[in-house]
């Protein structure tokens, strides 16, 4: 094992996603034990906000990622330097756009989800928008893998983002102080990928077609949403229908389960540039997904132990008593986040082939998500119970789906030029 090179590849990387999840969660039991379930019930519907609204950057982060191995396969680490300043000029109009418009739409959405104040909309508007940026130097660092750098991103976001936050509550900021918190992190993020790829910028310029880069947009856009809003979509809808306490628990609660899929998300992320790399060579990358697949479910069954046998120690640890109330879920939140973190994994694979049979299998996981937590919402167990549902449902039928192109996989049948 030590001498595997994707088992390597998702040491260091995990590294990094622990620290990152630790900061993550670390920032949520501040906020909770600080501002109160019916408080914190606000940072947790805000937090979900922003989450789907970075889908752009994690679309970004798998085109710019997926272009960079290839380049990097042929050798031209100049045209990487093309990819990411026209990629910069490109996003910056929609950027200028989209913290516009939010701010106009601050005042109905705040009343939409309950918030004392339009400000933290505002506010999550701009950090949006500022994320955006930050996947420039994650996709290049993901593409070419250099994975050391961006594991130290990765963290050091979340940990500036936590320490900006009991600086800012003990400002009295509350709900405005916690979204200018993750404004930090997304600042300092940026500044510190730039430094990471600065010899990109060292290289010769090359000009390539960023234009042809927009096929693959579309198939990364469509997997990327489907997997956010999968685990983001049933917090604004429980915050919209359960009552204030019941909306915080199961804040917390889905805090909880992306324990477990952020623990393992390293694992998806090493394994979209090696499939693509495996596509580059001509090597079949199905025993990849195969061990890839084997390494986050060790991490997840572990996981799982944990919540079943001390859920109280897992609630109290990280949110504090006001949230007992949680403790009844936990195991069933855990087995939510190994299959989400599983759906997610067989996503990229099917990104980083292109197969795009994906796309009407996860949209029709989201609607179904969607409609039972609209159709069923007397209380948190409704909610659980929709998602575990829907979760499990999906992952056999992108298993089912797997299994059949597995076999006719083929690396002439993969391969896509950049000026195609």
């Amino acid at each position: 094992m030590r001498g595997n090179r994707l088992v390597r590849q998702n040491l260091v990387l995990f590294g990094g996603g622990l620290v990152a999840g630790v900061g993550g969660f670390v920032y949520h039991a501040i906020a909770g034990r600080v501002l109160g379930p019916q408080v914190y019930g606000e940072v947790a519907s805000l937090v979900a906000l922003y989450a789907v609204g970075t889908s752009v950057n994690l679309i970004l982060i798998l085109v710019i990622a997926r272009y960079a191995a290839d380049l990097l396969a042929a050798g031209r680490l100049g045209a990487i330097r093309h990819v990411v300043t026209r990629t910069t000029r490109v996003i910056s109009a929609p950027a200028l756009v989209f913290v516009v418009l939010f701010g106009v739409l601050a005042i109905p959405g705040a009343a939409f989800l309950n918030l004392h104040s339009p400000v933290p909309l505002m506010v999550v508007g701009v950090a949006i928008a500022a994320f955006w940026y930050t996947a420039i130097p994650r996709g290049v660092l993901q593409g070419t893998q250099h994975f050391p750098a961006l594991s130290a991103n990765l963290s050091l976001e979340l940990v500036v983002r936590t320490g900006m936050l009991g600086l800012l509550l003990a400002a009295g900021l509350a709900v405005t102080g916690s979204m200018l918190a993750i404004l930090a992190g997304v600042a300092f993020a940026y500044g510190l990928g730039l430094y990471s790829m600065r010899q990109v910028f060292s290289a010769p310029a090359d000009p390539v077609r960023v234009r042809a880069m927009a096929s693959f947009a579309l198939t990364a856009a469509a997997g990327t949403l489907g997997i956010l809003l999968l685990y983001n979509v049933d917090v604004v809808l429980a915050k919209h229908y359960l009552s204030p306490h019941g909306a915080g628990i199961y804040g917390g609660i889905n805090k909880i389960e992306t324990i477990l899929y952020f623990l393992t998300l390293s694992v998806s992320q090493v394994l979209f540039p090696r499939v693509v790399e495996a596509v580059a060579k001509r090597t079949h990358p199905g025993r990849l997904l195969l061990m890839s697949g084997g390494i986050m479910s060790l991490l997840g069954l572990g996981t799982i132990a944990v919540f079943g046998i001390v859920p109280g120690l897992v609630v109290g640890v990280l949110f504090g008593p006001a949230f007992r109330d949680a403790q009844a879920y936990i195991l069933a939140v855990g087995v939510i986040g190994l299959g989400l973190s599983l759906n997610n994994l067989v996503v990229q694979f099917f990104m980083a082939v292109h197969d795009r049979v994906f796309v009407p299998i996860l949209g029709a996981a989201c609607l179904l998500e969607a409609a039972l937590i609209v159709t069923r919402h007397t209380g948190v167990a409704d909610v659980v119970g929709d998602v575990l549902l829907v979760i499990f449902l999906l992952l056999a039928a992108l298993v089912v789906r797997c299994l059949r192109l597995l076999p006719r996989l083929r690396p002439e049948m993969l391969a896509e030029a950049l000026e195609s």
